[in-house]
């Protein structure tokens, strides 16, 4: 029997903010990223460990880790904004 299984990294844009960067120093978009490894078998992902979050300048690219209440919170406050 034959089995593949392996790892696959996903990456989305969870929220886009806009507020100045401590890097650049620019008023800029700025973009909350989730990162989620996926276990795949038969390159059909079965679940996801590993989550990681990231605010990414869209002026300088310059990145920052992000906890998940971190990334909850970018959620909350662009709603009320």
């Amino acid at each position: 029997m034959f089995l593949i299984f392996g790892t696959d990294l996903s990456e989305k844009v969870t929220n886009v903010v806009s507020f100045l960067c401590t890097f650049c120093g620019a008023d800029a978009r700025q973009e909350v990223i989730t990162s989620s490894t996926r276990f795949t078998v038969f390159f059909i992902p079965l679940f996801s460990f590993g989550t990681r979050y990231r605010n990414q300048c869209t002026n300088c690219g310059a990145e920052v880790a992000l906890t998940a209440a971190q990334a909850r919170h970018s959620l909350q406050w662009s709603a009320s904004h």
